[in-house]
């Protein structure tokens, strides 16, 4: 969706607190907003802004309870996240958005999505959902209420960044809680039924050797639009866009601006 100058109206800035710029762009032709997965923070995407074209903004949420946020207590419910982030969205409106969330993210990111067509009547250029089952497809896993070994164990077996941090026990101390808060949301959500479809496009990633998530998940996502839907394996595992970023961030800067 093309937004004119004329329409943007004054500009206002994003909060620095929910939000992460790393290479703020002062006229983007467009904003992709950057979901992380449970446990995940915003530096996750911090190096994305390279492989992108100059004019594109990464903007990276930063959940409660992490990085320099570790203080203010997690949000535990989908609603409340997403109605939040939403709002705080608001001033981004001054340009085409789009949005990537992966694992956890990718719900976060389509709730959000879902508020800002019904609230602002603006509709995303492109909803990117990676490595997570589409709505109609989650199941519970129930392990938010296991233990910290429980826990623990199957964010090793996923691998990633926080994976790696859990190997030491005083950061190990320090991340759990919002490890065990994000498992605790995603436990507990529930899609809206019947699911309301958005207009926009969406595009499905997925690595070809994820331990929770296949093929037929990631299809299911063309449930959730009116618009055009593809989906993309690539190999690697549930964190495959650690080792393939490059490509992978190039490949999402082809389709944001492809006509």
């Amino acid at each position: 969706m093309t937004v004119s100058r004329a329409a943007r109206g004054p500009h206002r800035a994003l909060d620095q607190e929910w939000f992460r710029r790393p290479r703020p762009v002062p006229d983007p032709r467009l904003r992709l907003v950057c979901f992380p997965h449970a446990g995940g923070a915003a530096s996750f995407f911090r190096d994305w802004p390279q492989w992108l074209p100059a004019d594109i903004e990464v903007v990276a949420v930063c959940y409660p309870g992490r990085e320099d946020r570790i203080a203010l207590p997690p949000v535990e419910t989908m609603d409340e996240l997403a109605d939040r982030i939403a709002e705080e969205l608001v001033p981004a409106l001054d340009r085409p958005l789009a949005f990537f969330g992966h694992s956890m993210g990718a719900s976060v990111a389509h709730e959000v999505a879902l508020r800002i067509e019904r609230r602002h009547g603006r509709v995303l250029s492109r909803l990117l959902v990676s490595s997570r089952s589409a709505p109609s497809r989650l199941r519970p896993s129930g392990i938010s209420r296991e233990s910290d070994e429980v826990l623990v164990a199957d964010v090793m077996a996923l691998g990633g960044t926080v994976s790696a941090a859990l190997d030491h026990p005083d950061l190990r101390e320090l991340l759990l809680p919002a490890i065990r808060s994000d498992y605790r949301l995603i436990d507990d959500y529930r899609p809206p039924a019947p699911l309301p479809r958005l207009a926009v496009p969406v595009t499905a990633l997925l690595g070809d050797r994820d331990p929770h998530v296949h093929e037929a998940d990631m299809r299911a996502w063309a449930e959730v639009t009116e618009g055009d839907f593809g989906l993309r394996v690539r190999p690697g595992d549930h964190f495959y866009l650690l080792e393939q970023a490059p490509s992978l961030v190039a490949e999402v800067g082809r389709l944001l601006t492809s006509r």
